[in-house]
């Protein structure tokens, strides 16, 4: 996992794991743990000197966390504002389009589906030609295409925690070495 140094106002120097903020401000010294939630870990002290203490709570809390609850996922849940239609995230179209060998539109689907650590890919889920197309062969591929996407973030997601256990598990040796 990912560390950095930070300085806080007495001049300690401390290596803080992702995930983990100072907060100082007036009367309020501590640090705060942003994983599945948050919360302070305060100082109890206005000099600074309860900070180490405070770091190693929040770092325990944060790789308890860590191993019990999913990944945080960056990927988008909800259909943006100016989408012009009803579809699900990570589904577009219909698209319809006439291939230079045929005569005939044909309608497809665009699905995105996301890879931990990659670039997502693509995947048309085809709907019917103008001449076949039917609302039934629409709501079937719909449904397909919504399978597809719901198993690529599924996939997703399972890729997330298992790379941010494996970070936990590193950061833990760390602890445990220095």
């Amino acid at each position: 996992m990912k560390t950095r140094d930070i300085v806080i106002f007495s001049g300690e120097q401390f290596a803080v794991p992702q995930c983990i903020q100072r907060i100082d401000h007036q009367s309020t010294h501590g640090w705060q743990l942003r994983y599945g939630g948050t919360k302070l870990y305060s100082d109890h002290s206005q000099d600074g000197s309860g900070a180490a203490a405070a770091l190693a709570l929040a770092t325990k809390e944060l790789l308890s966390r860590i191993a019990k609850l999913p990944a945080p996922s960056r990927l988008q849940r909800k259909p943006s504002g100016n989408k012009g239609n009803d579809l699900p995230v990570g589904i577009s179209g219909p698209i319809v389009r006439q291939r230079a060998s045929s005569r005939v539109r044909d309608c497809s689907f665009a699905v995105s589906l996301p890879r931990y650590g990659q670039t997502p890919s693509g995947r048309s889920v085809y709907i019917g030609t103008e001449n076949t197309y039917t609302i039934e062969k629409y709501q079937a591929a719909l449904a397909k295409a919504v399978e597809l996407r719901a198993k690529a973030e599924e996939v997703y997601q399972r890729a997330a925690t298992r790379v941010k256990r494996a970070e936990g598990k590193a950061l833990k040796a760390q602890l445990k070495g220095s």
